[in-house]
């Protein structure tokens, strides 16, 4: 099941997708959904109303706000490689770990804001993420599979000159965490519909290019292995968890300049069996109708 938050007739609303028309349920938002109980697709079928939509009528919005974003990296050692042929500030190792700022968060179609006067190194970098079933802490690997919901997208936005400063004191969590630097969507696909999650080709495209092309079976971990590692902080229904990214970052590539994202620029996050991701870079004065402030930095 693929299920949808979305704007229909000034309102927003949660749905399931059949076909080419939004049903909707009969639930305050997605993470209330969640919190019902498993599996989710159970509970959102039991919701569903004579209310439906066509698909190309509504606005869809980021499909749910988490409780908690779980920010993993360094879980493909490809993405390692690449940092270390270029010379990166530091090893890009498994098990790397910081919450994602929420507030961030933009849904499908929505515009990646370039804050000019911040960083003059926009990037991007695909991941897979998984959408957390059920409260939980302290789980054993053997029980992660269980609180598994379902898989989403996340186009993780980079400041990639910030991020280098930050990472010389070894920590690095503004540069991701700006406005709108994070898009998730365009919907959750629920966890029966991908028994297999370590074969999924993906896939991101700038302007039509192909810059970030891989598969999950390169993922270096586990979902379980990562579930259970980062449980004893405490997971709530409905909480996002990334797996990191794949090579092909414009930061690691031969023509990082050339590779930066810039306004205008179309981005498409595409992972198999869950969909694509749409989201334009707009300038800052398209987005606030004045002039950028002059350059500062971070």
């Amino acid at each position: 099941m693929k299920l949808v938050t979305f704007v229909a007739n000034g309102k927003q609303l949660v749905g399931a997708l059949e076909g080419e028309e939004v049903v909707v349920l009969d639930i305050a938002d997605m993470r209330s959904l969640f919190a019902l109980g498993t599996p989710v697709q159970v509970y959102a079928e039991k919701l569903k109303t004579s209310q439906r939509y066509p698909l190309a009528s509504v606005q869809l919005k980021a499909p749910i706000i988490p409780k908690k974003f779980f920010h993993t990296a360094g879980n493909y050692a490809e993405h390692a490689q690449e940092g270390d042929r270029a010379n990166w500030v530091a090893a890009i190792k498994p098990w790397i770990v910081f919450f994602q700022n929420v507030d961030a968060i933009i849904g499908p179609d929505a515009p990646v804001i370039y804050p000019e006067h911040l960083t003059k190194q926009l990037d991007y970098e695909l991941e897979l993420s998984i959408v957390i079933a059920k409260p939980g802490k302290h789980i054993s690997v053997e029980e992660a599979k269980d609180y598994i919901g379902g898989y989403v997208i996340f186009n993780d936005i980079t400041a990639r000159d910030i991020q280098r400063r930050e990472m010389q004191s070894a920590n690095f969590c503004f540069s991701k965490s700006i406005d709108t630097f994070c898009p998730v969507g365009p919907w959750i696909v629920t966890a029966d519909e991908i028994p297999d999650p370590y074969n999924l080709d993906l896939e991101l495209r700038v302007n039509g290019e192909k810059r970030q092309i891989s598969n999950t079976s390169h993922m270096s971990v586990t979902i379980p292995q990562i579930i259970s590692k980062f449980s004893p902080a405490g997971y709530s229904a409905g909480d996002i968890i990334s797996t990191g990214t794949v090579s092909g970052v414009a930061a690691f590539s031969a023509d990082p300049e050339a590779w930066f994202l810039k306004p205008g620029d179309l981005i498409e996050a595409q992972i198999e069996k869950i969909g694509v991701l749409r989201n334009r870079v707009i300038s800052w004065k398209e987005a606030y109708g004045v002039d950028a402030p002059p350059f500062v930095g971070f």
